[in-house]
């Protein structure tokens, strides 16, 4: 999980080059140049746009952002796209990371991205298995085939570390991105996240999920991160985002149908159907006990330390540990904390 040199050389002679306005066009006189007053934020994302952005979709098609002088567009990432690095950069404004970690080895390496926002208050990563030979506890993983992806490998070693066991009391086998090895029996557990419903269908209607939230290691999805600069030039355009985004998922969480409406409308190559079933389910993640009361968007900073310490006790920081500080800011929090909706 460690950023690999070349992409830290990257970041950094991507910052020195748009510092001297050499790095990317100017989007002055762009096509896209809206009032004046109105500033533009670019959503970087690690992935290509899904329903978990249903609700920057829904604020941009409605309007929330224009009202906040934002000209809001969301940049797909994919495999060969390095969010983090152009953000860090300078070229756009937020950006957004799948998985909480990705922040913190960031900042070990003096990457200057800081989280300001959460998207899923809980991670939907889970392990799933099937009736016949359930799955509900790490200490149920004793004796069984755990199909990972390579990338997931350290949160496997995480869960065993958590619940003190030894890594050869489970058989670990790598596995692609669908569910065919635990239908076809060649493993007892698979992992994935259960907001990916659509690859869930193949495991029937009865399958069973242990949350590796549940089983004790806590980190976050979805979060939003801005580099230190922008954090500190821009805070205002940034708690502007932030009052926007809220208000758009406060209307999917209430307009359920009618969000995905405006997410098939906005990207067309996404099935409404599959959409409405995801929905309810991303929601559940984003809006919990915790938002009713601080709000959307919100974070607990213990379980950010939590994250840190659990990432150094596995030795993911080859850069050395972080400071909270580094990782998180509750800045953008603060100035927006009567705005963001408290709904659970």
């Amino acid at each position: 999980m460690a950023i690999p040199v070349q992409t830290r050389r990257k970041i950094l002679k991507g910052a020195a080059l748009a510092a001297a306005g050499l790095a990317f066009p100017t989007l002055i006189g762009s096509r896209s140049a809206v009032a004046a007053g109105t500033q533009k934020v670019n959503m970087q994302l690690g992935w290509i746009v899904g329903g978990n952005q249903i609700g920057e979709v829904v604020a941009k098609r409605l309007g929330y952002f224009e009202e906040e002088k934002i000209d809001f567009a969301i940049q797909p990432g994919g495999p060969s796209i390095d969010g983090v690095a152009i953000v860090a950069s300078g070229r756009y404004e937020v950006g957004q990371v799948s998985s909480s970690p990705s922040l913190m080895l960031a900042a070990s390496q003096a990457i200057p991205v800081t989280c300001f926002a959460i998207g899923a208050q809980k991670h939907p990563y889970c392990f799933f298995s099937l009736p016949k030979s359930p799955i509900r506890t790490a200490e149920d993983m004793i004796g069984k085939k755990i199909g990972v992806q390579a990338t997931g490998q350290i949160l496997l070693t995480a869960l065993l570390r958590k619940h003190n066991i030894p890594a050869d009391k489970i058989e670990k086998v790598i596995v692609g991105s669908d569910m065919t090895p635990l239908v076809s029996g060649q493993v007892d557990a698979i992992t994935g996240w259960r907001t990916n419903t659509t690859a869930l269908k193949a495991l029937g209607p009865d399958y069973v999920s242990m949350s590796l939230w549940d089983q004790g290691v806590r980190l976050y999805a979805l979060p939003y991160y801005a580099t230190t600069d922008t954090l500190q030039s821009k805070a205002e355009l940034l708690a502007g985002f932030l009052r926007a985004a809220g208000r758009g998922w406060a209307y999917a969480k209430e307009n359920q149908e009618k969000a995905v409406d405006l997410l098939v409308k906005e990207y067309p190559n996404l099935v409404a159907a599959d959409e409405l079933v995801a929905e309810p389910i991303m929601l559940s993640y984003e809006f919990t006990d915790r938002t009713k009361t601080f709000g959307w968007g919100s974070f607990d900073t213990a379980v950010w330390q939590e994250q840190i310490d659990l990432q150094d006790e596995l030795k993911q920081f080859t850069a050395g540990k972080p400071k909270l500080d580094q990782v998180m800011t509750m800045a953008i929090l603060d100035a927006t904390k009567d705005a963001r909706p408290k709904i659970g």
